[in-house]
C-alpha cells in the first residue's frame, strides 16, 4: 500500500539555532513564508492532514490572520513551544488516522522544489527517517565558545541538513512523546536542491524569492477548492 502522509508545518527554529519564528511570517511578493510552505503539501492525493504549530503566544494571532484560509483546505492550526521539539510534540495530536508516515517541514523554507518531495515521500515508504541536504561548499572552522577557532573541518564530510523531513509513524510519535531528536545513525540522507535556504529575516527575503523563481513549476492536479486556486 502506498504511503500516505500527516504534514506538520512548525514555526519554532530548528535545533541548534535561536528561538525565532519570524522567518515564518516574512512576506515575500505580499504573502508569508508560511503560507508559501503550506501551498507546498496542497493538491496532494497522498497527504492526509496539514498542521501548521505556531508559539502559544501567536495562537490567537494566527486564527485571526489564517484562520479562514485554512478553513477552506482542511488545513489545522495547533501550538505548542517555544522549541521545535516542543513543536513536534504539540503536532502529534493532529496526525490523520490513516497516515502511515508524517512530514515534518521548517515553515521558513518555502523554496523547495517539488521534486525534492515527491522524492522525499516516494524513499520514506521503507525508512525511519529520511532528511532531504544539501552540500557545504566551504571549509568549516570549528570554534571554542569565544569564538576562536580550535579545527578545520573539510566540507566533504557534511552535509546541511534540510526540511522537509519524513518519519513513519511509530518512530515520529515515539521522538514526539520523548521530545527527543532521533540519532543520526537512524536518519536516511537524501540529496536535495541547494536552492532550498532558510528565511531568518526580512532581509532574506529577495534572496529567497530568487531562489522561488530559479524552482522549476510543479506539475499538479488541478484544484480541488477555490482557494487553493487562488493561492492564498
Amino acid at each position: 500500500m502506498p504511503s500516505e502522509f500527516s504534514v506538520l508545518i512548525l514555526t519554532a527554529a530548528p535545533p541548534g539555532m535561536a528561538i525565532d519564528a519570524g522567518g515564518a511570517y516574512v512576506k515575500i511578493d505580499g504573502r508569508e513564508a508560511l503560507l508559501r510552505s503550506v501551498e507546498l503539501f496542497l493538491n496532494r492525493d497522498n497527504v492526509k492532514q496539514i498542521t501548521v504549530v505556531v508559539l502559544p503566544e501567536m495562537l490567537e494571532e494566527a486564527k485571526r490572520k489564517y484562520g479562514g484560509h485554512f478553513g477552506f483546505s482542511g488545513v489545522k492550526l495547533a501550538s505548542g513551544g517555544p522549541k521545535w521539539m516542543n513543536q513536534i510534540h504539540a503536532g502529534a495530536g493532529s496526525l490523520a488516522a490513516d497516515a502511515s508516515h508524517v512530514i515534518v517541514h521548517d515553515a521558513a523554507r518555502p523554496a523547495v522544489p517539488y521534486s525534492d518531495i515527491d522524492a522525499l515521500m516516494s524513499e520514506a515508504e521503507n525508512r525511519d527517517a529520511i532528511v532531504l541536504t544539501s552540500p557545504v561548499k566551504s571549509v568549516l572552522a570549528e570554534v571554542d565558545e569565544g569564538g576562536n577557532a580550535m579545527a578545520y573541518h573539510l566540507p566533504n564530510r557534511f552535509v546541511n541538513l534540510l526540511t522537509p523531513q519524513a518519519f513513519k509513524r511509530d518512530r515520529f510519535l515515539k521522538m514526539a512523546e520523548t521530545e527527543t531528536e532521533i540519532h543520526a545513525s537512524e536518519v536516511t540522507l537524501l540529496k536535495g536542491s541547494p536552492l532550498n535556504v532558510r528565511l531568518s529575516g526580512p532581509g532574506e527575503a529577495t534572496v529567497v524569492k530568487a531562489m522561488i523563481n530559479m524552482l522549476p513549476k510543479p506539475k499538479l492536479k488541478a484544484p480541488s477548492s477555490p482557494f487553493e486556486e487562488a493561492q492564498w
